[in-house]
């Protein structure tokens, strides 16, 4: 079941630009609301001077150290990060109590409904519910004192043919304005194209600050904003490892998933470059994903695992955060070797026993420890994004320790091979493996033990 914040955009709109679109959008504003700065007294406020715009908090300057999540907020706090992204009001209560009681902050997700997802923005009741419920959540939680800013919707504009979603984006970013002033309104695109900013700059002119869950698109933001005519602040709402639309991908479909040591290699120039050297009108940005999540696989964005061991991008957001490196770090993957070379998609047509070893060691000397795993490849729908498959049973001589022997899946398909390498200060390192299973021809023998 798709959550709220389940969906990543597969691939790239198209660009087009009619004379049909630009006649559609004639009829709404044709410049930018340029806003000036707001209530200066407000808990959250935007000041602009007259070339650039600022986020305070409070009366001082704020820049968002923040990540997306509902769970490990102490160990946000310790990192020195200060706010947190929620995609919607499901447990609201719990998550602002929370983060008010560690100084943090948050940047509330008012969900709307996508189309891509079968919402019909032609359908009058639905969308005057969508108004209301929404209406009601302002009204709710708008004198919380952790909250930061409302953000209207996520990734709201991915595949939209009907344009009156821009126009309800907009109508419920003036509902905010009306009934909580006290707070800044943000909404969240995938900005794959100038044309999706250029349709926000257009049609949605009482946003006051844009997300952008931009990922690798980082480095064309300036160019997008520029030729998409956004001139008001903006914020990175999504951004982590190399993701898996930007990846290689197998003949058989499977992105190659980074290691944990290639993700935190990604993520720490990307940091230095797009969010911490801090560009005008950068308000800052949201990690993704603060705690355990199953999308493409259940490693790939996540920074925790299910028992709440960290990952070394816990580290490093520490460390480029707070400036601090953690007193003791994750272990470090040297590589995932299969039967003695490098890591790499492969298909196999024969069966045979095979092995995988794990080169890994821990900065401090930590005694490791590991557990190998092999699951079905995630296909679209529940194991994709929500629940993942469990792990097959039977094909490992053994999962707990650097080198394994494993079994072929008897039934052909996609399938990948997860190790996990734990130290003793609940830390832990991953890599996988994805394999093809093509249709196995005559058993070949099997190697006996020595």
């Amino acid at each position: 079941m798709m959550t709220a914040y389940s969906y990543r955009p597969l691939f790239l709109i198209r660009w087009f630009l009619t004379v049909g679109l630009w006649s559609l959008c004639s009829c709404q504003n044709t410049q930018q609301k340029q806003i000036s700065s707001t209530n200066l007294a407000a808990p959250t406020a935007i000041r602009f001077d007259g070339s650039s715009y600022q986020l305070l908090r409070h009366g001082k300057p704020y820049f968002i150290k923040g990540a997306g999540g509902v769970s490990h907020f102490d160990e946000l706090k310790a990192c020195g990060g200060n706010s947190i992204r929620v995609w919607d009001d499901i447990d609201a209560g719990r998550i602002l109590d929370e983060a008010q009681a560690l100084g943090l902050t948050v940047m509330f997700g008012l969900w709307v409904e996508r189309e891509i997802e079968g919402f019909d923005y032609d359908d009058h009741d639905a969308v005057e519910r969508q108004y209301e419920r929404i209406r009601k959540t302002i009204l709710k939680y708008r004198n919380h004192p952790a909250l930061l800013l409302w953000c209207v919707g996520n990734e709201w504009a991915q595949e939209a043919k009907n344009f009156k979603v821009y126009d309800e984006v907009n109508r419920l970013s003036k509902l905010v304005h009306q009934l909580d002033p006290n707070h800044p309104v943000c909404t969240v695109i995938s900005p794959d194209s100038k044309r999706a900013i250029w349709l926000v700059s257009k049609r949605c002119t009482d946003v006051d600050i844009l997300g952008v869950n931009s990922y690798a698109l980082t480095e064309k933001l300036g160019e997008f904003f520029q030729k998409g005519g956004w001139t008001k602040p903006y914020l990175i709402s999504e951004y982590g490892a190399q993701a898996y639309w930007e990846t290689t991908v197998s003949a058989w479909g499977a992105p190659d998933e980074p290691d944990s040591r290639q993700k935190a290699a990604f993520v720490r120039p990307f940091y230095q470059k797009y969010i911490g050297s801090q560009p005008p009108n950068c308000f800052g940005a949201y990690i993704f994903y603060w705690g355990q999540k199953q999308e493409e696989t259940h490693t790939w964005f996540s920074l925790f695992d299910e028992q709440g061991r960290q990952t070394p991008l816990v580290g490093l957001m520490q460390e480029l955060w707070s400036g601090k490196k953690p007193a003791n770090l994750a272990p470090v993957v040297e590589g995932l070797f299969i039967d003695g070379q490098p890591m790499r998609n492969r298909s196999y047509t024969a069966s045979a026993l095979h092995q995988a070893e794990i080169r890994v060691h821990d900065p401090e000397g930590d005694p490791l420890t590991f557990s190998w795993e092999i699951k079905p490849h995630a296909q679209p729908g529940a194991d994709f994004v929500g629940v993942p498959r469990p792990a097959l049973q039977g094909l490992l001589e053994r999962t707990n320790t650097r080198t394994v022997r494993f079994h072929l899946p008897e039934k052909p398909g996609a399938y990948r091979l997860f190790v996990n390498v734990y130290d003793t200060h609940r830390h832990v390192a991953t890599a996988t493996f994805s394999f093809e299973v093509a249709g196995l021809s005559q058993t070949t023998p099997l190697p006996t033990d020595d």
